[in-house]
């Protein structure tokens, strides 16, 4: 019953957060300098056309009547269209949702993967010429510039030696080529996504593994680690059956919100590498003052994060009863 209770607070302050958040994005753009059709327009038209073409989209009305017609449309699924586009909000979102989600998934599950793994071997070294190599290779890396290190990439492998495109998602030559089958699509996908998947690769495998490596150390130090060695177990039977599986439940945390956050697609990373997701249309839309496209990207971000660290609060609510306050 106090799980219950608390999943039912937790999710009212989801509502009240989403709904501000919801208010916030909706005056952030209408009181922002510029108007989007002052972008959208010829500057041959006449003023009339101009005119006519705010009443078209709305931006004519009160603030408070565009904000009903918003919480109208958001609560029937109406996203309405794209100022630039002129499509619908939600088929540009669909579109472009698969593909950051391939991007960013696939780099959070790698870094996770090696960060956990030298971070066991780093904490089983502590002091040792392994331990500081890996915690300074994990600093460094983690605390570099993401976008300088992202045209670091394209200059040398790209631009120097060729070895990768500089930007972009597919090869138009292999995606228009009607003898390409399904094999040869994934590849040259696969092909662009090298420079990118790297470049995330570098900037987030240190966390995890300052994470781990911290973690491990506390669990080293449990009674249950002492009975263990008491037995006479092999020290790599401790470390990878009793202490790792439980020094990583942070880790495992730290990965779920990273899963969360990653919906908006590194708009840093989409953006210098022309990777056509989330992050890339949430920055030209902020840029456009494309509202709907912006207000739709900001929200599905929203509450996918709100969501995540739901699930998360309601897991360590369940494994650990004392933070059921």
């Amino acid at each position: 019953m106090e799980l219950r209770k608390y999943i039912g607070r937790r999710l009212v302050q989801v509502v009240i957060i989403f709904f501000v958040i919801l208010t916030v994005l909706f005056l952030l753009f209408r009181l922002a300098p510029g108007d989007p059709v002052s972008r959208m327009v010829d500057p041959d038209m006449t003023p009339e056309d101009a005119h006519r073409l705010k009443v078209e989209l709305g931006l004519d009305k009160p603030l408070g009547i565009q904000y009903l017609v918003y919480l109208k449309n958001f609560f029937t699924g109406h996203f309405g269209y794209s100022f630039h586009y002129g499509e619908p909000v939600v088929n540009i979102i669909w579109s472009r949702l698969p593909n950051t989600v391939l991007l960013f998934t696939t780099s959070i599950i790698l870094s996770a993967l090696v960060g956990v793994f030298l971070g066991k071997i780093a904490s089983w070294h502590k002091g040792k010429k392994t331990d500081s190599i890996l915690t300074i290779g994990a600093l460094v890396t983690h605390t570099l510039f993401l976008p300088w290190l992202a045209l670091i990439m394209i200059w040398l492998f790209s631009y120097k030696f060729g070895w990768f495109p500089i930007t972009g998602m597919i090869s138009e030559d292999v995606w228009l080529d009607p003898d390409s089958g399904f094999i040869a699509k994934s590849l040259d996908v696969m092909y662009h996504m090298v420079l990118p998947l790297s470049t995330l690769f570098l900037i987030h495998f240190g966390a995890y593994l300052l994470i781990m490596r911290s973690s491990m150390l506390e669990t080293l130090k449990e009674d249950y680690i002492l009975t263990a060695r008491a037995k006479g177990l092999e020290e790599k039977v401790i470390r990878d059956h009793h202490a790792a599986p439980n020094a990583a439940l942070p880790v495992v945390t730290s990965v779920g919100l990273s899963l969360a956050f990653s919906i908006n697609g590194g708009a840093l990373t989409e953006t210098v590498f022309t990777w056509p997701g989330i992050g890339r249309e949430l920055v030209f839309s902020v840029s456009q003052n494309d509202y709907p496209l912006a207000q739709a990207s900001f929200l599905l971000i929203a509450a996918v994060v709100l969501v995540s660290n739901v699930v998360v609060d309601v897991l360590y609510a369940y494994l650990d009863p004392r933070i059921r306050y």
